[in-house]
């Protein structure tokens, strides 16, 4: 997907908030978006996810289905946790029972199961938020374009987040992600642009650090557990043999192979087993 020399204001003779923005997002790649409050990178990624549409210029490539999670999810509708989501599936081009399937998985991964019959304007912030996640997975997006998404979650959520995010990128969607909080080491490998004075820059990648691999034999009953963790710890995850898959003179069947970020290898990595 790319954005050719997009231009934006939101009135006629106001300030361009946007000015020459000219990048691109290939398939499989994570972007953090970076830069003070108030300085555009919500309408960056209000224009890359469709919310707002240029006033110069033009987004090119963007993929049939984007989820989208503003940095608050707008809980003032008159609709329960389950039938909002039913019909935003309904709307993603999910039959009934896709939908409801869809549904009763993310309200479960997210602890969103005991809320079906809870109305949205109900829900605390972080709550909400967790209803804009999971509407924004019921199909897998091919753009996921995420606007702060730590703020208001509980501490296991946020954890969540990098591994929802490792998973669209896995899967070969793109991601552009905000971040103010610091959150961008949980993000191993993601691409850096910057929003400051309407102008959009990317941060030229840094020299390689020396990455060291960590074997972790896990019992087989918490591999998924374990890579979650040390996704979350902002580790990459090369591999996982499973018991019915050993590996000749390899480590013990089972193993979790992760490749640990720059600042945590090691002993870091390897406590996590």
């Amino acid at each position: 997907m790319r954005l050719e020399n997009v231009w934006l204001r939101y009135r006629r003779r106001g300030p361009w908030v946007l000015r020459e923005a000219a990048v691109r997002v290939g398939p499989g790649e994570v972007v953090v978006v970076l830069g003070r409050n108030g300085v555009g990178k919500s309408t960056l990624l209000q224009v890359a996810a469709g919310v707002l549409r240029p006033s110069r210029g033009r987004v090119t490539g963007r993929p049939r289905h984007v989820g989208w999670v503003p940095e608050r999810f707008p809980a003032d509708q008159p609709f329960t946790v389950a039938h909002y989501l039913t019909a935003m599936g309904r709307v993603a081009g999910l039959d009934p029972a896709a939908a409801a399937h869809a549904v009763d998985h993310w309200t479960s991964r997210l602890g969103l199961a005991g809320f079906h019959r809870v109305r949205l304007p109900e829900l605390s912030k972080g709550t909400a938020q967790k209803v804009g996640l999971a509407q924004a997975m019921l199909r897998t997006p091919g753009l996921l374009v995420l606007d702060e998404p730590w703020e208001g979650l509980d501490a296991a959520t946020r954890d969540l987040v990098p591994a929802l995010i490792d998973e669209v990128a896995t899967a070969g969607g793109s991601v552009l992600v905000s971040d103010h909080r610091g959150e961008i080491a949980r993000l191993p490998g993601a691409r850096r642009w910057t929003v400051a004075d309407g102008t959009v820059t990317e941060a030229a990648p840094s020299a390689d650090a020396p990455l060291a691999v960590v074997e972790v034999a896990v019992p087989a009953a918490r591999v998924e557990g374990t890579v979650a963790r040390l996704r979350a710890d902002g580790h990459r995850i090369v591999g996982v043999r499973r018991p019915a898959e050993p590996a000749p003179d390899g480590p013990l069947p089972g193993a979790v192979d992760a490749v640990g970020a720059p600042e945590a290898t090691g002993g870091t990595t390897g406590g996590s087993s």
